[in-house]
C-alpha cells in the first residue's frame, strides 16, 4: 500500500514523463490511471495531472485504448476530486473540449458523453465555452453508427443515441444552438434523423422554459405540423405528436408575470388557426391529422385542454348536425371522443371550470342521437363517448343519467347487432359504480322484468337470445356493492326456477346463469364485503338446489336430472371456486365449518332450504347415492380454493372418503372429481409423517386398482391427479409416481390415456391445482419434470414394441408442447429426430401437438431447423392433406413458418411448395384456404 508521500513522488515523476518521447506516453498514462485510483492522493495533484495532460498530450493522436485511458483518468478524478476540479473553473471545461475534439471511436464516445453530462449536471463552470462544448458533442448528431457484425464490444447505435441525447437535453444553455439544429434535421429527408430530432426535442421540453422556446416556436410548430400532415411514417407522426405534447406541457409550466406574454395562449392560437378549419371537412385527408395535433396539444395540461376543447367541441357539435351521413358523423364523433378523453385526463380539476360545461346539453343530444342511429359503427362510437362523458364530474344531470341508463338498457335488450349489445354492457359496467342508484333502479329492474316475462312467453324463439342477453347484462352491471345486492337475487331466482319446471329443461340455460354468477364473483373479489355477501348468498343456494335435485324421488326425470348433468355441475365449479378463493381466513374458516360437515355428516341446517326428503350422505350407501356423489365436484371447488392457512375440519377423514370414492365409483365424472379434490388437498397438506402415511395408502389403493378389474381408468385418473399435485410442490414421491406412469405407457389398454395424461401434468388446470386457488406451485416445475421424465420417455420409445411406440411419442409431444421456449430451444438438437418421427404417427393428437411445438421453433431456432429442412418440407406438405381440419391448418402454419429460415436453405424448395399448396387453396374449409393463401403468399 503506497503512502501519500510515495504517491506524490510517483505523480510528479509521471507528469514529467509526459514531456518525453511519444512512445513513452501510453505507459505513462497507464501509470497515471492507476494513481488516479489511489485514496491517499494529496490535494492539488489531481489538478496538476489534468493540467499536464491538457498541455502535454495531443490526445486524439493516440490509439483508441490510450484515449480511453485519458477519459478514465478524468472520470476517476471527477468522482473523487470534484471540488478540486471545480477550482479550475472554465479551464477544466476547455481542457476537456480539447481532449474530446475529433473523437471517433464509439467506445470512447460513450465515456466522453457521460463526462459532458457530469460537467453539466454537477454544475462545473462552463464559462464562455458553452457553444464550444455544444459543438464538440453536437457534431455527432444524429448518430449514424452501425455496429460491425460479430462486434465483441456489443455497442449498439441506440446506446450512442441515448447517451448523446442525455448530453444535448441536459441544460437550457444549449437551447439557442440546439433548437435550430433540431429544426434543420426535422426538415431533412432522412427518417432516422427526423425521429432522433423529434425524440430529442421531447427530452428538451422537460427542462426548457418559455424563455428558451420563445424565439423558435413558429419554426418548431411549422416543422411539427408538416410531419403530421405530410408524413408517410406512423413512427414519425407519433414522435411529432409527442414532441408537440411536450412543447405544450413546457409552455404550460411557465410562471407568468403581469408584463409577460402568455406564450401558451399564442402557441395554441396558432395551432387552432392552422387546424380548426380542417375539422369542418370530415371527408378530407387532413381532418384526422388536424384532430391529432389539437388533441396532442390539449392533453398537455388543464389550461391547454380548456383552451382547445372550449374552441373545438362546439364546432364539432355544429358539424355533426350539419352532416347527415353516418360515415361523416362517425368521423366527427370519433374526433369528439378524442377531446372528451383529453378532458377525462384533467377531470379532477374544478368541475365548474370544465370547458364542456357550456356544451353539456347539445353534447348529450348528439350522443343520444348516435345511440339511436341505424349505423352500428356510429352507435359503437356513441357508446364509447357516452361512457367517457359519464366519468367526467358534473357533466351529466340526473335526467341525463336516467336517459343514459335507458338507452343502454334498450341496446342491451333490443340492439340488432351483437356488437352494440356487448358495448352497451361494457359501458354499463363502467358507469354503474358512478351512478349505482340509476342502474339499480332502472336497468336491473328492467332486466329482471324481462327475465320474468320470458318465462311467461316460452313459445317465442327469440326469447332464448333475450334471456342470454339479460343474464350477461346483469353480470356486467354488477360492479358496485349496492348493485350486487340487487342482481344476485335475480340470478339465483333464475337458477331456482329450473328444478321447478317453469322453464324448458335445457342445460344451457343453467350454464348461462352460472357463467353470469361466475363473472359477478370475479368482480366481487375486489371488495371484501361484496365477496363475503356473494359467498354466503350464492354458495348455499347452489348447494341447496343441487342437493334437492339429488334427493328428489323423480330424479330420473329430465327436470330432476338437469342440475346433476356434468355440463351443469362443471359450470357451477368455477362459481364456487371464485366465490371462495378470496375469502379472508376468518370467514373462510366459518364457511368450511359448515360445508365439510354437509358432505361428511349430512348437516343441512345452514342451507336456505332444510326440508329434504331423505338424508344427504354422498360418501355412504343409501337412496339416490349416485346422484348425491356427483355433488363432490362442488365440494372440490370449495375446499381446493381455500387459502392454505385455513384449517379444514375432519380433513383426514375427508381425504380417506375421497380416496375410497375415487377408486370405487363407476361414474367417471364423480371419480375424477373425487380424485381432483384429493389431489388438491394433498398438494396443500403440510409435509410430515401424516402426509407420507396418507400417500402410501393412496399408492396402495392405486396399484390395486391398476392391476386388474373394471375400474382401472378411475385408478389411472387418481394416479394422474395425485402425481400432478406432488410434481407442483416438488414432493419426493412424485418421481416414483412418474415412473409408474412411464411404465403404463406400454399398457395396451391404458397406454393412450396415460400419454394424454402428460398434457394434464404439464398444463395449467382451470379448476384445481393452480395459483389462483392457492395451490403450492413451485417455479420451474415444468423444467424439472422435463429433466426427470424426457430421458426415460426417449429410452422407453426405443425399447417399446411397434404397437405402443405412439404412446411414448404422444407423451413426449405433450411435455415439449408445454415447455418454456428457451428451454426447448436448448434441448432441440437431441429431440428433433423424435419430433420428426412423431409427425408420421397416425394419431391425430400426436400430429397436432407436434406441429404446435415445431411452428414456433422454426421462428426461434432456425439454425437447428435448417439442418432438417428436407424432412420438414416433406412432412408438412404431406399433412396439408390430413382428414383433420385442425391438422391441415397447423401444417400450413408450419409451411408458412419455413419461410423464416435462411433464404439459401429454402429457395430450392420454392417450386415444390408452391405446387403443393394449390390443393389446400381449393380446400372445402374457409379457414384452411385462408392459411393456404397466407403461406403461398410468403413463399
Amino acid at each position: 500500500m503506497l503512502q501519500e508521500e510515495e504517491v506524490t513522488h510517483l505523480v510528479l515523476f509521471y507528469e514529467n514523463r509526459l514531456k518525453d518521447h511519444h512512445l513513452v506516453i501510453p505507459a505513462v498514462l497507464q501509470g497515471l490511471h492507476a494513481l488516479s485510483l489511489c485514496e491517499v492522493l494529496a490535494p492539488g495533484l489531481a489538478v496538476s495531472v489534468l493540467k499536464a495532460i491538457f498541455q502535454e498530450v495531443h490526445v486524439q493522436s493516440l490509439p483508441q485504448l490510450d484515449r480511453h485511458t485519458v477519459y478514465s483518468i478524468i472520470t476517476n478524478f471527477m468522482h473523487t476530486r470534484e471540488e478540486e476540479l471545480k477550482g479550475l473553473g472554465a479551464d477544466f471545461t476547455f481542457g476537456f473540449i480539447q481532449v474530446m475534439d475529433g473523437e471517433k471511436d464509439p467506445r470512447n464516445l460513450l465515456v466522453a458523453f457521460q463526462i459532458v453530462c457530469d460537467l453539466i449536471l454537477k454544475d462545473y463552470v462552463l464559462g464562455p465555452f458553452v457553444e464550444e462544448l455544444f459543438e464538440v458533442t453536437s457534431c455527432y448528431f444524429p448518430i449514424d453508427f452501425t455496429p460491425p457484425p460479430n462486434d465483441p464490444h456489443c455497442i449498439q447505435r441506440e446506446d450512442l443515441i441515448v447517451s448523446l441525447r442525455a448530453v444535448l437535453a441536459s441544460t437550457p444553455q444549449f437551447a439557442e444552438f440546439l433548437l435550430p439544429l433540431l429544426i434543420e434535421k426535422m426538415d431533412s429527408e432522412m427518417q432516422s434523423a427526423k425521429l432522433d430530432s423529434l425524440q430529442t426535442l421531447g427530452a428538451c421540453c422537460t427542462i426548457y422554459g418559455q424563455k428558451e422556446l420563445q424565439e423558435f416556436l413558429p419554426s418548431l410548430w411549422s416543422s411539427l405540423r408538416r410531419e403530421v400532415f405530410q408524413t408517410a411514417s406512423e413512427k414519425v407522426e407519433a414522435e411529432a405528436l409527442a414532441a408537440l405534447h411536450g412543447l405544450s406541457a413546457c409552455l404550460s409550466r411557465s410562471v407568468l408575470s403581469s408584463d409577460t406574454e402568455d406564450l401558451l395562449d399564442s402557441f395554441l392560437s396558432s395551432i387552432l388557426q392552422d387546424c380548426r378549419h380542417h375539422l369542418c371537412e370530415p371527408d378530407m385527408k387532413l381532418v384526422w391529422p388536424s384532430a391529432k395535433l389539437l388533441q396532442a396539444a390539449a392533453g398537455a395540461s388543464f389550461r391547454a385542454g380548456h383552451r382547445i376543447t372550449s374552441s373545438v367541441v362546439p364546432l364539432l357539435l355544429e358539424q355533426y348536425n350539419q352532416h347527415p351521413q353516418s360515415s361523416q358523423r362517425r368521423t366527427i364523433l370519433e374526433m369528439l371522443l378524442g377531446f372528451l378523453e383529453v378532458q377525462q385526463k384533467w377531470g379532477h380539476e374544478d368541475e365548474e371550470e370544465s370547458a364542456l360545461l357550456c356544451s353539456r346539453a347539445p353534447l348529450c343530444s348528439v350522443l343520444f342521437s348516435a345511440l339511436t342511429d341505424p349505423s352500428v359503427q356510429l352507435q359503437l362510437v356513441g357508446i364509447r363517448a357516452l361512457t367517457v362523458l359519464g366519468t367526467l364530474p358534473g357533466l351529466l344531470a340526473p335526467p341525463d343519467v336516467q336517459l343514459v341508463v335507458d338507452h343502454l338498457t334498450r341496446l342491451v335488450l333490443h340492439a340488432d347487432d351483437s356488437q352494440s349489445c356487448v358495448a352497451a354492457m361494457e359501458a354499463a359496467g363502467s358507469l354503474a359504480p358512478i351512478y349505482p342508484g340509476a342502474f339499480s333502479g332502472r336497468m336491473v329492474q328492467r332486466l329482471a322484468e324481462e327475465l320474468q316475462s320470458e318465462r311467461e312467453e316460452e313459445g317465442r324463439r327469440s326469447m332464448q337470445s333475450l334471456r342470454a342477453r339479460c343474464l350477461q347484462a346483469l353480470a356486467a352491471v354488477s360492479t358496485h356493492p349496492g348493485i350486487v345486492h340487487e342482481t344476485i337475487p335475480v340470478l339465483l331466482q333464475c337458477l331456482r326456477q329450473v328444478p321447478k319446471g317453469n322453464v324448458p329443461a335445457r342445460a344451457c340455460d343453467v350454464v348461462a346463469v352460472c357463467q353470469s354468477l361466475q363473472q359477478v364473483a370475479v368482480q366481487c373479489q375486489r371488495d371484501t364485503e361484496s365477496c363475503w355477501y356473494y359467498h354466503q348468498t350464492v354458495v348455499p343456494c347452489l348447494l341447496a338446489v343441487t342437493v334437492q335435485a339429488a334427493m328428489q324421488e323423480n330424479a330420473h326425470s329430465p327436470l330432476g336430472k338437469l342440475l346433476l348433468e356434468e355440463e351443469v355441475l362443471s359450470a357451477m365449479v368455477p362459481v364456487v371456486s371464485a366465490a371462495s378463493a378470496h375469502l379472508c381466513p376468518e370467514l373462510a374458516a366459518q364457511s368450511v365449518s359448515q360445508l365439510v360437515p354437509l358432505f361428511l355428516d349430512g348437516e343441512v341446517s345452514f342451507l336456505p332450504q332444510d326440508s329434504f326428503p331423505c338424508p344427504f350422505q354422498p360418501f355412504q350407501g343409501g337412496q339416490h347415492v349416485a346422484a348425491q356423489r356427483r355433488l363432490v365436484a362442488l365440494l372440490m371447488a370449495f375446499v381446493c380454493s381455500l387459502p392454505r392457512n385455513v384449517l379444514i375440519p375432519q380433513q383426514d377423514r375427508l381425504l380417506q372418503e375421497l380416496l375410497a370414492l375415487s377408486c370405487s365409483c363407476d361414474c367417471p365424472f364423480t371419480a375424477t372429481a373425487a380424485a381432483k379434490c384429493f389431489a388438491g388437498l394433498v398438494n396443500k397438506y403440510p409435509a410430515g409423517q401424516q402426509l407420507d402415511q396418507l400417500l402410501e395408502t393412496a399408492v396402495s389403493r392405486m396399484e390395486a386398482g391398476l392391476a386388474e378389474g373394471p375400474l382401472r381408468s378411475q385408478a389411472l385418473a387418481l394416479l394422474l391427479w395425485v402425481t400432478k399435485g406432488l410434481v407442483l410442490r416438488y414432493h419426493p414421491l412424485s418421481s416414483r409416481l412418474t415412473d409408474k406412469l412411464l411404465g403404463l405407457l406400454g399398457d395396451a389398454e391404458l397406454g393412450p390415456a396415460v400419454a394424454d395424461g402428460f398434457s394434464l401434468l404439464m398444463a395449467d388446470s382451470p379448476d384445481v391445482l393452480h395459483k389462483g386457488c392457492h395451490a403450492d406451485v413451485r417455479i420451474m416445475f415444468r423444467q424439472r419434470f422435463f429433466t426427470d421424465s424426457v430421458p426415460k420417455l426417449v429410452q422407453g420409445f426405443h425399447a417399446a414394441g411397434p404397437g405402443v411406440k405412439a404412446n411414448y411419442l404422444k407423451g413426449l409431444s405433450h411435455v415439449l408442447n408445454h415447455l418454456p421456449r428457451p428451454v426447448l430451444v436448448t434441448e432441440l438438437p437431441t429431440l428433433l429426430s423424435l419430433l420428426l418421427e412423431a409427425l408420421s404417427c397416425p394419431d391425430h393428437v400426436v400430429q397436432l401437438s407436434t406441429l404446435s411445438c415445431l411452428q414456433p421453433l422454426l421462428l426461434e431456432a432456425p439454425h437447428v431447423m435448417s439442418l432438417h429442412v428436407d424432412t420438414l418440407v416433406t412432412k408438412f406438405l404431406g399433412l396439408t392433406s390430413s382428414p383433420a381440419m385442425a391438422i391441415r391448418i397447423a401444417a400450413l402454419q408450419c409451411v408458412h413458418a419455413l419461410t423464416s429460415l435462411p433464404v439459401p436453405v429454402v429457395l430450392p424448395y420454392k417450386p415444390r411448395v408452391i405446387r403443393a399448396l394449390a390443393k389446400p387453396l381449393d380446400d372445402m374449409k374457409r379457414l384452411v384456404r385462408k392459411e393456404a393463401v397466407v403461406a403461398r403468399g410468403e413463399w
